[in-house]
């Protein structure tokens, strides 16, 4: 039985890629009844064993072991999270950020952190806050141990780079609408000519351009899933006790705290808060971690 990649999901069919091919078609299946009844739902970055029927379309007869799989949006097997944000329109905002880094986390994805639009950038502030705020920025989620490239899809600084680190993977494009994903696809592949939205200047907001989740294939073997843009990110699919797992310069302070499963709010003898007094770290991140956790605490008295 056949084995191919389906790359996109569409009104109830997959568009499945042969994995032995010689062309660049997809064949437009169905999945089996089977899977329904085993409460098997395809999924883009799904790999899958299909058969074809008599019309020239397919049937997806089995879905094999994902290694990774995300709810929103809904995509398997992707291993790396390219996280968007730009350095103007809208502004940076880091502690959308960090709560990006935390569903990434949770979701067991790698991490590449691209701060867009640096063509932007007027040159007094290039020379001045800005500049030293960007590279703060950089500096600073480098240090955690996050990759960081500085990008602009008008003069294609860091479009190469970014490319190079996709090879051979699945990955997903996201962050705050309006950033320029498409922009850096466009740029990177210049035939799919993907719809870009102009910024809101009353709302600072992109407005939503990619509608539904479709893989497409890099010349180097990758493939990046255009997602939709998120303008917020809610945590009922985490705990509050996963939380501080997800901030991963805590962690090696954390086996050392006094009490086991300390919440680093105002335990005697916690590690991760010496840490922050030493410096160690960043208060921006403890400022985030505290107001995420009593954000998960407010949802679970409201549910």
């Amino acid at each position: 039985m056949p084995e191919g990649l389906i790359v996109k999901a569409l009104s109830g069919y997959y568009y499945v890629k042969p994995a032995v091919s010689a062309g660049n078609g997809t064949i437009q299946c169905r999945g089996r009844g089977i899977l329904r009844k085993n409460g098997v739902t395809p999924l883009v970055g799904d790999q899958v064993r299909y058969s074809l029927t008599e019309n020239g379309e397919g049937m997806v007869d089995e879905v094999l072991p994902r290694i990774t799989e995300l709810i929103r949006p809904p995509i398997a097997n992707a291993r790396l999270a390219v996280l968007l944000f730009s350095l103007r329109e809208p502004d940076l905002n880091l502690q959308l950020l960090d709560k990006f880094l935390v569903h990434i986390e949770h979701a067991g994805l790698r991490t590449l952190i691209c701060l867009t639009k640096r063509d932007l950038l007027k040159q007094q502030e290039e020379n001045d806050l800005t500049h030293d705020i960007t590279k703060q920025t950089a500096d600073l989620y480098k240090s955690i141990g996050y990759d960081v490239i500085v990008t602009s899809s008008k003069t294609g600084l860091g479009t190469e780079e970014v490319k190079s680190r996709l090879a051979g993977e699945i990955s997903v494009f996201s962050g705050q609408s309006g950033v320029g994903k498409s922009s850096l696809l466009n740029a990177m592949l210049p035939e799919l000519s993907l719809e870009t939205a102009e910024i809101s200047m009353k709302l600072g907001r992109g407005r939503h351009t990619t509608r539904h989740v479709e893989l497409m294939e890099l010349t180097n073997g990758g493939y990046v899933a255009d997602t939709p843009g998120f303008s917020q990110l809610d945590f009922m699919e985490i705990e509050a006790d996963e939380l501080s797992s997800c901030f991963i310069e805590f962690q090696s302070y954390a086996e050392n705290c006094k009490f086991r499963g300390c919440s680093h709010l105002h335990e005697p003898g916690c590690k991760v808060r010496q840490a922050l007094e030493a410096g160690e770290i960043a208060a921006s991140r403890y400022e985030h971690y505290l107001q995420f956790h009593e954000e998960m605490k407010e949802k679970k008295r409201r549910y």
